[in-house]
């Protein structure tokens, strides 16, 4: 209950704005401020003639008694000391100032015996039987409270060893980067070194070929020297013999040796050394490299299930694997997840089972339970197809059979979400299998069940085509 008796806001408007009293005998002015008579006289006889609040100009004769203010002001001061000497108790009431002897249920305040005609409708109790209500209802938001403490210390636990894990995870995959591209630098440095040894061998080649054309040319140049000496001899001799000889040292001079010729391909081939020569390098990667539709998601992995370090094969664990509880993972089920999700496009990949006993491959929505075990069938967003115990079954509520001729060791699933159509095929023979529709509302990810088994679950590279134009 409110206090108005002992408010400050009621003391500061009974307040003189001059002397900061109550007010005794108050005048109003015509602004309708008010302050004492003898704080106005004084004002007054000072030449000051403004109110002290808002600063308007007033006549001698304008303000007035402030009758009404000044009643308020005594009985306010007046009740303000008998207030002061029957100040009721903490427990008393407020209002008729007698003990707190019951509790109403409906306000659950306590009240005294006269407040019950104020509560007539409500139920009211002994005090002592409505402290005991209140403890039962403190007692069960406790145990509340106590249950939410309990998940958060489990929520900062399993962060903290998320934390050491994210430190392991890290760990793990700057290994696996550094000895990939430690693989990649011995194959480009394999690839270095046989194109350097393709060059020295063209040079050998080419400087044998230059070696030996440049021997024959010096012999042939010999030839020529010693056959135009001769024949600048001949030509010193007498006019008859040398015509007696013209015939025979012109058949002499002719010459028989090899073409004065530059032999074509005598140099480097230098574009086929250098020519498009990170294209050239980049399609002899093409041998070292595989290229995978679907990569499996660790974060989604349930603790009983292990996978290679380049994430395309899954099998089971020998024992439960020490993971972060995340959102994401799958636990009680043994499921995982495909790495990227879908909203649009075509999309298919291959999934060997070789004779694997039981499997599960498909595609669900990212909102599929995690943390709990539920029925696999399309109306739990899961659209897929299992095999168990011989059987091929279409997981829909209906559980379709599938009677196949051959045993599929590859399964290919094809998605189009623009058509809302899964389907399912034999990836070696091409054979199609089932098709299934929906309406895809939200993103969806590739789903594998490896079931616990030791065999294991791989996913099959996909083909590498270099178009060129």
């Amino acid at each position: 209950m409110a206090n108005s008796m002992t408010d400050v806001p009621l003391e500061l408007e009974l307040a003189c704005p001059v002397c900061k009293e109550f007010f005794r005998e108050p005048m109003l002015l015509p602004c309708e401020h008010s302050i004492c008579r003898s704080c106005l006289e004084s004002s007054i006889a000072v030449g000051r003639k403004t109110c002290p609040l808002c600063r308007k100009a007033f006549e001698e004769d304008q303000p007035r008694k402030e009758r009404t203010f000044h009643m308020v002001s005594e009985s306010y001061q007046r009740h303000r000391h008998l207030w002061a000497e029957h100040r009721p108790s903490e427990e008393s009431c407020r209002l008729h100032l007698k003990p707190l002897e019951l509790f109403c249920r409906n306000d659950e305040v306590p009240v005294c015996v006269d407040c019950s005609s104020l509560h007539s409708r409500h139920e009211l109790l002994p005090l002592k039987d409505g402290a005991q209500e209140c403890k039962k209802e403190l007692g069960f938001i406790v145990k509340i409270l106590e249950s939410r403490m309990v998940a958060h210390k489990k929520l900062a636990y399993d962060l903290d060893c998320a934390g050491k894990f994210i430190k392991d995870q890290v760990e793990m995959v700057e290994s696996q980067i550094k000895a990939e591209f430690e693989r990649i630098h011995e194959i480009l440095r394999e690839e270095e070194a046989s194109r350097l040894q393709a060059l020295a061998h063209e040079e050998a080649q080419k400087r044998a070929a230059i070696d030996d054309l440049i021997v024959s040319t010096k012999k042939d140049v010999e030839a020529l020297n010693k056959l135009i000496n001769n024949l600048k001899k001949e030509m010193g001799n007498e006019d008859l013999p040398l015509t007696r000889n013209f015939q025979g040292l012109k058949r002499g001079s002719e010459w028989t040796g090899n073409d004065c010729t530059f032999p074509d391909g005598s140099l480097i081939d230098v574009h086929k050394h250098l020519g498009a020569l990170s294209y050239k390098v980049w399609l002899a990667m093409k041998t070292h490299v595989k290229y995978y539709p679907v990569l499996l998601d660790p974060n989604t992995t349930s603790p009983w299930l292990c996978l290679s370090p380049d994430l395309t094969t899954v099998n089971e664990s020998p024992e439960r694997l020490t993971v972060p509880d995340n959102s994401e993972r799958f636990e009680p089920c043994v499921f995982l997840l495909g790495a990227e999700g879908y909203t649009s496009g075509k999309h298919k990949w291959d999934v060997i089972v070789g004779d694997h006993p039981k499997w599960m491959v498909g595609v669900c929505k990212k909102s599929v339970p995690r943390k709990k075990k539920f029925t696999v069938c399309t109306t739990r967003g899961v659209w897929s197809l299992a095999f168990s115990k011989g059987v091929y079954t279409v997981l829909t509520p209906e559980r379709t059979e599938l009677k196949l001729q051959k045993r599929p060791e590859r399964i290919r699933v094809r998605l189009n979400m623009d058509k809302g159509e899964v389907s399912f095929w034999d990836g070696d023979t091409q054979e199609h299998l089932i098709t299934l529709t929906a309406q895809f509302n939200e993103r969806i990810f590739p789903i594998f069940g490896p079931g616990l088994q030791s065999q294991p679950m791989m996913l099959a590279p996909g083909k590498i085509a270099v178009h060129t134009s």
